[in-house]
């Protein structure tokens, strides 16, 4: 009985030592996103670094969503076919950059192909999702596309992936009253 509990700990301790992840130097997984990466300050994209892709991986993705935007889930920004060789993205990496890599980005909900930092509007903090997917393969596209349109593409070909949660509320301004941008 001790030799099956030992052997399912040391199991379970094995997949989550090899699992996908993903961090940020500037937030905790959980903890609140710096007004520097948001509407409030630079509305730079942060850091972001992974590790421990699958062997068969042949693409990154990654997803930014707003989870608590009040029509429902806000897509901030959309970046696809990351090559497997870079283990992360620095703070405000330019379109030019992503371009540079053979990635593509796909449209956001403000209607743009780049980053669109947290921006809520006045109210409780809102959660914000950063989901990572290691692919069996490259998306082709020969347009433009929104997330719907990539999560249909990519199904079927998640290898694996993990997500990165953090937090974001308007700070008030000098007069004690909430912002109001977007």
């Amino acid at each position: 009985m001790r030799f099956l509990i030992l052997f399912i700990f040391l199991v379970f301790c094995s997949i989550n030592l090899f699992a996908l992840g993903l961090k940020s130097s500037v937030f905790e997984n959980g903890g609140y996103i710096p007004d520097r990466y948001t509407c409030d300050g630079k509305n730079y994209s942060p850091p972001l670094s992974w590790d421990n892709l699958p062997k068969d991986t042949k693409s990154i993705a990654l997803v930014v969503d707003d989870l608590n935007a009040p029509l429902g889930i806000w897509v901030h920004w959309l970046i696809y076919n990351l090559p497997i060789d870079k283990e992360g993205i620095e703070e405000n990496i330019s379109n030019e950059k992503i371009d540079s890599l053979g990635a593509q980005q796909g449209k956001n909900d403000f209607g743009q192909i780049s980053y669109g930092g947290p921006c809520p509007p006045s109210g409780p903090a809102h959660k914000y999702s950063f989901r990572l997917y290691a692919l069996d393969k490259n998306i082709t596209t020969e347009n433009e596309i929104d997330k719907s349109e990539f999560m249909k593409l990519i199904q079927g070909h998640i290898i694996a992936q993990t997500k990165l949660s953090g937090f974001y509320q308007r700070r008030q301004n000098k007069k004690g009253e909430k912002d109001e941008k977007n």
